[in-house]
């Protein structure tokens, strides 16, 4: 008889989901859904707004990764305006990022994802948080957690606040700093220079020992996309450059401009989800891909700074090019976190970063569009502006939205293997794994809030015959 696993809900995830297993009538997987379950409508929410807003209210969408709405809605105004912020108001834009992707890759690797690191698997369930990662390995954790809070304050220094700034304007940064702040974040980026350098061989360790004690999830997740992430000349950029998007044999397909989104992404609803899904339309047809750190991995010719370099070198000579397998998400994210904190360094250390930080910037009756790689992957905000400076219509395509049909694609292999096992906790464990190997931010996904959970379903022939939840 057919039948349906739900999880209801996942945990150690931004949010509220479960997934949804469907089975044919011998008990195989057939369909996998990554189910969202929360509601905010924020792009019908800010039709309205003043303009000149936006970057302070698109800001409260996410707890997490605030600052990517934050800077990419101050980048889309200027893009109405037609104006480039002075080269001190884009360093102060692009090292106020660097903090908070250092904050939100400490959070993912040290935090959500540590207890896999420290625990693997299979541990038991009480210990699979940051309190028993604490216990069991208490020097990981207090610097994994204190470079986050070192991104935290470089983002808090430069934006204002710590979760939410406030200082990105149309034509640059509002906020003039003063010597002792400039101080400040000079001690904050040496810090977190020094830490991940630290936490860099420990953390390879850890993931290499994870990926040799699950073979079946590194060759089941092994799921061939087409890939989508931001290049500068060829190099990463999370702040600004083109986005390229490369296919599933590694071959470059297409490289553009965000204002020319619409021509190259088809967003659609889906009944079991409130999260939109969009796919890549390259030669006319559409593609199922993925934006993240592995597609950023993927799509790069190299990195922009020495150290970040040596440990993509590494990356790719150990997995090639391009790598399919959603579990390397967290190997990319740590040579993502030398690199934030080598460039905030370098940044620092530029002389430019002291003059003016501001242009004036008139934005009534126009459109603006713009991109920014959040730290899930590619965030689009696209704004129609009235000539009273309204908001007549908002649009916002974020990482997990884009996501959403390789994670599904993921849970279905992953659930073949898991489920023939019939240990409930192995399986709630497992898929939960596949999915943070995502790292969904669902307030983004679907400009959502909402509390985390997780749960299966199993149903056969539309009837749910099995349901696990974990609160």
């Amino acid at each position: 008889m057919a039948k349906t696993i739900n999880i209801d809900p996942v945990t150690r995830i931004e949010g509220h989901a479960r997934i949804l297993l469907e089975c044919n009538d011998a008990g195989t997987v057939e369909e996998a859904f990554f189910i969202v379950n929360e509601l905010r409508g924020f792009e019908r929410i800010l039709v309205g707004m003043e303009a000149h807003t936006m970057p302070q209210v698109t800001a409260r969408i996410c707890g997490v990764c605030p600052t990517a709405h934050h800077l990419v809605a101050a980048k889309a105004l200027d893009n109405a305006a037609g104006v480039e912020p002075p080269p001190a108001g884009r360093l102060l834009r692009e090292l106020m990022y660097m903090g908070h992707m250092i904050h939100s890759h400490s959070l993912s690797l040290y935090v959500l994802a540590g207890p896999d690191l420290v625990f693997g698997l299979g541990g038991a369930a009480a210990s699979q948080n940051i309190v028993g990662m604490v216990e069991h390995n208490p020097e990981l954790s207090k610097k994994g957690l204190r470079l986050r809070s070192l991104g935290q304050k470089i983002n808090e220094v430069i934006g204002g606040r710590g979760i939410h700034p406030v200082t990105a304007i149309a034509g640059g940064i509002a906020a003039k700093l003063t010597d002792a702040q400039f101080d400040r974040l000079k001690e904050l980026t040496d810090e977190a220079l020094t830490l991940a350098c630290e936490l860099a061989p420990v953390t390879k360790e850890l993931l290499f020992r994870l990926f040799d004690d699950n073979p079946v999830l590194l060759d089941k997740l092994n799921v061939p996309s087409w890939y989508l992430g931001t290049v500068n000349g060829g190099k990463l950029n999370v702040y600004d450059g083109t986005l390229r998007a490369m296919d599933e044999d590694g071959r470059i397909r297409a490289e553009f401009n965000a204002t020319d989104y619409v021509s190259y992404l088809a967003e659609r609803t889906v009944k079991r989800s409130y999260a939109k899904e969009v796919f890549l339309n390259v030669d006319g047809a559409e593609h199922m891909y993925r934006v993240s750190t592995l597609a950023r991995m993927n799509v790069v010719d190299g990195m922009e700074t020495p150290l970040a370099q040596k440990e993509f070198e590494e990356f790719r000579n150990r997995y090639g090019r391009p790598s399919h397998n959603a579990i390397l998400q967290m190997y990319c994210k740590l040579v993502e976190l030398v690199y934030c904190c080598e460039k905030a360094g370098e940044i620092m250390g530029n002389p430019e970063l002291r003059g003016p930080s501001r242009v004036a910037a008139t934005i009534n009756g126009k459109h603006g569009i713009a991109h920014i790689e959040a730290p899930r992957g590619v965030l689009i905000h696209d704004y129609k502006i009235s000539e009273d400076g309204i908001i007549q219509a908002a649009n916002m395509i974020v990482a997990t939205q884009q996501n959403t049909a390789a994670i599904n694609k993921s849970l279905k292999e992953g659930a073949i293997n898991l489920l023939e096992g019939g240990d409930d906790e192995k399986m709630l464990n497992g898929l939960e794994f596949v999915v943070r190997c995502y790292d969904p931010c669902l307030a983004c996904s679907t400009h959502a809030i909402g509390h985390m959970e997780f749960a299966v379903e199993v149903r056969c022939g539309g009837r749910m015959v099995r349901r696990i939840r974990r609160t």
